[in-house]
């Protein structure tokens, strides 16, 4: 099959490194000229919100359904129009419909690993997993590319997440919450708060000893990246307490009525409100697990009664929410499973299995024109039309262009390997214009 390849659109970083103008052919004269029609794009995102449905959600059961299919394949659902014309999603996705205009549909997204595991690493990462490799996830990249404010964690995930930092070192690792914000409660994260009695001078005092002992072992063992996984937690823990920004990016019963009104009560829904305080705080990068896709048995009462309403409800907040603060322009919201699941029902089960051969994705934010449908599977969905679509590679590619990052930046590995951030996609064009 022919993925998807579309002609990468040049960005001002990419000329302004030494040699390259020399080493791509062209001259000053006509970069400019390029610059000027509009041919290169910079990055707008300052941050990304990562969505992932663990599980592998069905793609034609949610944004690529297929009405005219036969009953083999159809599903029990029906689409709806969204307020964009010539647009339908499910039927279950009420409140998203009402605001298509602000994201876009992937259909047509294809790869082969069926495993969830492997699935996971790919999509979560934009490579194909390597048995001798681990490839860092998105925000790994993303917290060593962007800085983040010294007071706020650059890379936070609700509850956890599946991205690992990879070959870049366990200092580029997530801060994982441990927990999901409940609408309501006082929030906690890793049981990070202040205790009865304890001051903030006190918590001071201890990250002084804290911090002399972590130079003493320093100085036995330099190298040792455990260490600088404690160190780095120990200080994002004592920025959580101390800062006052990082506090109140966390509190989430601070957040304005005319935005918290968006959301709902699940957990999912106060996760993505937390998400968009984390960016407006200057947080770069915030992965929320979205669970349960894996629907081999009893798939429609799955999706309809648990799983659609839930992400219905928190998609929805969080791209109204990011609209009103006026964070959608700088802020990219990627939402993904790791595969989809097959278009012919298991009927012996009712429900659907894994299926990588074609999937959806969505898109938002950062530059990305909301109110598309990019990409098309064939009749029955089960491959992209003309079996040309777009592989996580291109995904990936697109994610880091939004955010000025060149995805073909080269880190070296601790064998001095040198890697690219991704290492086959191209950037999709069209989800910019």
């Amino acid at each position: 099959m022919t993925l998807h390849s579309n002609c990468e659109g040049a960005t001002r970083r990419d000329f302004l490194k030494v040699g390259a103008i020399g080493a791509t052919g062209l001259t000053m004269s006509s970069y400019l000229r390029m610059v000027e029609a509009g041919q290169v794009k910079e990055g707008k995102a300052k941050a990304a919100i990562f969505v992932n449905l663990n599980g592998g959600p069905s793609h034609m059961d949610t944004f690529d359904l297929k009405p005219d299919a036969p009953d083999t394949h159809r599903g029990e659902f029906n689409p709806i129009d969204t307020n964009v014309p010539g647009i339908q999603i499910s039927e279950h996705l009420p409140k998203l419909a009402k605001c298509q205009n602000l994201f876009t549909i992937l259909r047509g997204v294809s790869h082969t690993l069926g495993a969830h595991r492997l699935g996971t690493e790919y999509v979560n990462s934009g490579n194909r997993p390597l048995p001798s490799l681990e490839y860092p996830g998105y925000g790994a990249v993303i917290s060593k590319e962007l800085n983040a404010p010294q007071d706020i964690p650059a890379f936070v995930a609700i509850p956890k997440s599946a991205q690992k930092p990879g070959f870049l070192g366990v200092r580029y690792a997530a801060l994982n919450t441990g927990s999901t914000p409940q609408f309501g409660q006082p929030y906690s994260v890793r049981g990070i708060k202040l205790g009865s009695g304890v001051t903030i001078s006190e918590v001071e005092k201890r990250q002084n000893l804290l911090r002399d002992l972590d130079t003493t072992f320093r100085n036995v063992e330099k190298d040792n990246q455990l260490l600088d996984g404690l160190d780095r937690f120990s200080q994002q823990a004592y920025y959580m307490i101390t800062s006052k920004a990082s506090r109140e990016a966390f509190d989430i019963s601070r957040e304005p009525k005319e935005s918290a009104s968006l959301f709902g009560e699940d957990g999912f829904d106060q996760s993505c409100l937390l998400a968009t305080r984390l960016v407006e705080a200057g947080t770069r990068f915030v992965t929320i697990e979205l669970g349960g896709w894996d629907t081999h048995r009893d798939g429609w009462n799955a999706l309809k009664d648990r799983k659609l309403p839930v992400l219905d409800s928190g998609l929805a907040g969080l791209f109204q929410s990011l609209e009103l603060k006026g964070l959608l322009d700088t802020t990219t919201v990627f939402v993904t499973g790791e595969f989809g699941r097959t278009p012919k029902i298991n009927t012996e089960r009712v429900g659907r299995d894994h299926y990588p051969r074609c999937m959806f994705m969505l898109m938002a934010g950062g530059g990305v024109k909301g109110g598309q449908v990019i990409g098309e599977s064939n009749a029955l969905a089960t491959l992209p039309k003309d079996e040309v679509g777009f592989s996580p590679d291109d995904v990936a590619a697109s994610l880091y262009h939004t955010l000025g990052i060149d995805h073909h930046t080269e880190y070296d590995t601790n064998t001095g390997r040198p890697i690219m951030v991704v290492r086959d996609g191209k950037v999709i064009t069209e989800l910019f214009s």
